[in-house]
């Protein structure tokens, strides 16, 4: 057990926690909340003795190890499967005393602790924790100099699971995975055997992890049983709860004091008069009201556009002439679009989104846009092109230098930039209030497509919860990249995998997503299933390839007939023609139904052939 007595800790002449006394016991999943800024992170470098508290005791037995992922992520020519396996010290110095044989009489003893510490299979977990926060075999095997520093940040969590230590203690441990690496740490520390703290503003992890909540907030940290959704439903009651009391006790205040004010002076009721002075002295102050500032995003209404906003036509894409990352894309994005793009890092994720974006011209194929068409692309790397010295307002002036002062101002508070905050230095801002001043600029031209490619890494889960309600607000298309679990199931109705150079529709919803990655599947071609495919009847392959050929040829020819039809003349001058377009676009949509359901039928005859 962990146990802290009457803490106190000071930053910078603030007062982060105050007379602190509270106790952890081991087997526990706790998880730490609050908003930014409250002392979450100092209080975990409390619990790790890199900060000494200003008064208090902490208690930790020198049994318990306590682990913590690195500040710095580690570098060189070590690859990260030599890196996680150095974490465990006393396996490499058992190994060590073992091969060196000095102590002959100890060696049935260092191979019973061995054995104990499961060291003979140490490569293959290592291997499998790496595999599970994204690395291939090949990856494992390459120095980590030539990793980015959030591919080695991993190397630093992987390290710290295999090192499996007493205590584990984890700070937004999700912020540098995507999707699919989340979801499998997710499971990873749902079935962790000993004790754990997790500061984490994903409120999905929180429900699915932890057993105890620790809410830090007025310097005191509260702690609460179950998950989070259980603690914010006990804490919401005692709110309310708390509203009646100061509403019952401010009445009762208010009728003694109104029975003081007018009998005071009277001789006859001067000792009841004293009576009710003394119990409203001795009235017992009730804790105040927490009123959090409320979190809001407005995304603008974007210009009504003709659809389709975009369409792709068998084209590649990648950074260098003769390499494409992605080939042979066929897609379509409609207004009000909700598509969020699955698959792991590496596969093109964020390549689509530029491609879309116009950040990436393609190398083949045709991209067919609506003229008018704007769209808002949101990446954490454009944080790092800000005016560290200037202020948001001043951002907000560069780049629409013909909106008024007001104008700009009102632009920034939509996106909970208001007041002092638009006039603050941008290299003062935290990580949540960058995002915030990313967005304002995004949405400055009122896009018709947001493409949010990890929008809530620093988000606190207020804003969060803000960044859900106006994406579904939002009058526009919507394209998601993001490991946040609850805004995908809460924001997105199409779902895209990016694997084997191609983006197509994910059939299944995110449960089964999430099934597929924890089984581990390979979303290459597997040789099992290219020799399967060798056993299915040739006509039934030509049938659903006919099919599909079909849906694409009356894809097209519908598309030119919707264009046709947004000839503003036709509705005035060309009765005749608009009739008999609106009869083929009719005829069209019948039989590209047909086509569909052909397909469709044909590719489950393939499938059951697979199975």
């Amino acid at each position: 057990m962990i146990k802290l007595e009457n803490i106190t800790v000071r930053i910078a002449g603030r007062t982060l926690i105050e007379n602190l006394s509270l106790t952890l016991n081991e087997g526990h999943r706790y998880g730490l909340v609050g908003r930014n800024g409250t002392g979450k992170s100092t209080f975990f470098k409390v619990l790790l003795k890199t900060l000494h508290a200003d008064a208090g005791q902490l208690e930790i037995p020198a049994r318990i190890r306590i682990g913590h992922v690195a500040q710095e992520a580690p570098s060189g020519p070590t690859t990260p499967l030599e890196a996680v396996m150095a974490a465990d010290q006393e396996r490499l110095e058992l190994m060590k005393r073992l091969e060196d044989g000095h102590e002959p009489e100890l060696m049935a003893d260092i191979y019973d602790r061995l054995i104990a510490i499961d060291a003979f299979t140490a490569e293959s977990r290592a291997s499998e924790i790496l595999a599970g926060l994204g690395f291939s075999q090949a990856m494992q095997k390459e120095p980590l100099s030539t990793f980015s520093g959030g591919w080695r940040m991993r190397v630093s969590l992987a390290s710290l699971l295999f090192s499996n230590p007493d205590w584990l203690l984890l700070d937004e441990p999700t912020n540098h995975l995507d999707l699919e690496a989340s979801i499998w740490l997710e499971d990873y520390l749902k079935n962790y055997p000993k004790s754990l703290l997790i500061i984490s503003h994903d409120r999905h992890l929180l429900n699915s992890v932890c057993d105890r909540i620790l809410f830090l907030h007025g310097e005191k940290i509260q702690s609460y049983g179950g998950n989070f959704d259980t603690f914010e439903k006990t804490w919401t009651a005692q709110q309310e709860s708390l509203k009646a009391q100061h509403v019952k006790q401010e009445a009762q205040r208010k009728h003694m004091q109104d029975f003081v004010n007018r009998f005071r002076a009277k001789a006859s009721k001067a000792k009841q008069a004293q009576s009710r002075i003394k119990a409203l002295e001795k009235m017992q102050s009730l804790p105040d009201i927490v009123r959090d500032p409320e979190v809001r995003f407005d995304f603008p209404e974007p210009e009504k556009l003709s659809p389709p906003l975009i369409v792709l036509d068998h084209v590649n894409v990648g950074y260098t002439p003769d390499t494409s990352i992605l080939k042979g894309l066929s897609q379509r994005i409609d207004e009000e679009d909700r598509i969020a793009l699955l698959g792991a890092n590496g596969n093109g994720k964020s390549t689509f989104a530029k491609l879309i974006a116009g950040r990436l011209a393609a190398q083949k194929g045709e991209i067919c846009r609506s003229g008018k068409l704007k769209v808002g692309y949101f990446a954490q790397h454009q944080v790092e092109e800000f005016n560290m010295e200037s202020t948001p307002f001043e951002h907000v002036l560069w780049k629409s230098s013909n909106l008024s002062p007001t104008a700009a101002r009102s632009h920034l508070a939509r996106f909970g930039l208001a007041g002092v905050k638009a006039d603050v230095k941008v290299k003062n801002l935290s990580g949540g209030e960058k995002a915030r001043l990313n967005l304002t600029l995004i949405c400055l031209d009122k896009p018709h497509i947001l493409i949010l490619d990890e929008p809530t890494n620093h988000l606190d889960m207020d804003s969060r919860q803000a960044l859900m309600v106006a994406l579904n607000d939002f009058k526009g298309a919507v394209i998601l990249i993001t490991h946040d679990w609850d805004l995908l199931s809460g924001t997105m109705d199409r779902l895209w995998l990016v694997a084997n150079q191609k983006v197509e529709p994910f059939e299944g919803d995110l449960e089964d997503y999430r099934r597929m990655i924890l089984k581990g599947e390979d979303k290459s071609p597997r040789p099992q299933k290219q020799k399967q495919s060798k056993d299915i009847d040739p006509s039934l392959k030509k049938v659903a390839y006919e099919a599909k050929l079909r849906m694409e040829a009356l894809t097209t020819s519908l598309q030119k007939v919707m264009e046709e039809l947004d000839n503003p003349t036709l509705y005035t001058h060309h009765a005749e023609a608009l009739t008999e377009l609106v009869k083929q676009q009719h005829q069209l949509e019948k039989e590209l139904a047909l086509a569909e359901e052909a397909w469709l039928i044909a590719e489950e005859e393939v499938e059951k052939v697979l199975s």
